[in-house]
């Protein structure tokens, strides 16, 4: 026999609460007895019914499995591309300490959340690098997510669609002969100066990827800082001012089957973000069989019932008048 769900202080303080009560019940016959007459073969008969069908309420809380069977268990898992923009904007102000920390620690939470999945990064600007592969340890994931910083890319702009490109790539190059669900997550402030998105939508959707595009930063805007001053607009000699750009983002996202999701220091939907990656049917990477047991509280439970029924139906008269 297993017990499934054993919590033995609770039992024992049911079981003290049950014996407590019915030392005052004994306790109040014996009073009676100075006057009546109690038969005491019965009332030991009633103390033993009561006490057998309490003894079975405890055992069906107990929660009893019998008996042993396997089961086939599918472990489904999701291949994830998460592609930072680590451009100069990604240390605008507009969200504190700054758009880039703020990601950072973003992403932590987020890695919690998928386990038994792969997931690679991938950082870009202009260009894209890929700064690890598709990999299931997230203890090497969070040093590298630790390492992000705008120094590791060209800064002459944002393209989106290179880390897409290469995320394609990757996943076309992929050896694994497991056939899993594809994703990219899109980090950026929405500011684009590279190629038209179109060719690139169609070709990731072709190829069943989606894109959760994830904006980073505010309407408002925010200053950049740059050594120990600010990024200064040629323009109007006055700092300039980085805005979140959703439009390409929601593109993106709507145009491969994903969805848009932002961050600022008013909007917070990492949540969003998490429950709709997985709610993401992943594909079957492995299969495995379990032993299991039959949880059997029913039938102890159905005994306990009966056993109280017939003591409050068929009541065993314990006082002699």
């Amino acid at each position: 026999m297993i017990w499934a769900y054993p919590d033995i202080k609770l039992i024992l303080l049911f079981s003290g609460v049950f014996a407590l009560l019915y030392f005052f019940y004994i306790t109040r016959y014996w009073i009676i007895n100075r006057r009546l007459k109690v038969q005491k073969q019965r009332l030991f008969t009633k103390l033993t019914l009561r006490t057998l069908y309490f003894v079975l309420f405890l055992i069906a809380f107990a929660g009893p499995s019998i008996g042993n069977s396997f089961k086939e268990i599918q472990e489904e898992g999701k291949d994830i591309f998460i592609a930072v923009d680590l451009s100069q904007s990604m240390v605008a102000t507009d969200i504190l300490p700054n758009r880039l920390s703020r990601i950072q620690f973003e992403l932590k939470e987020l890695l919690k959340s998928f386990p038994s999945d792969r997931i690679g990064l991938i950082i870009f600007s202009t260009e894209a690098f890929m700064q690890l592969p598709l990999t299931y340890d997230q203890a090497v994931l969070n040093l590298y997510i630790d390492g992000l910083n705008i120094g590791l890319v060209p800064n002459l702009g944002t393209d989106l669609t290179t880390p897409l490109k290469m995320a394609l790539d990757k996943f076309e190059k992929d050896e694994s002969q497991e056939v899993k669900s594809k994703a990219v997550i899109l980090i950026s402030d929405g500011e684009h100066f590279g190629d038209d998105l179109d060719e690139v939508a169609d070709q990731m959707q072709e190829n069943g990827i989606r894109v959760f595009s994830l904006g980073v930063g505010s309407e408002k805007g925010g200053e950049m800082p740059r050594g120990n001053g600010l990024v200064m607009d040629p323009n109007t000699g006055q700092p300039a001012l980085t805005q979140l750009n959703r439009d390409p983002l929601q593109y993106l996202a709507s145009e491969t089957g994903g969805e848009y999701f932002e961050i600022s220091d008013q909007a917070k939907e990492m949540g969003g973000l998490i429950s709709a990656l997985s709610n993401m049917k992943g594909g079957v990477s492995n299969t495995r069989m379990v032993e299991t047991s039959s949880n059997k509280y029913f039938y102890f439970l159905l005994a306990a019932l009966a056993l109280a029924l017939v003591d409050m139906i068929l009541p065993v008269k314990t006082i002699k008048l």
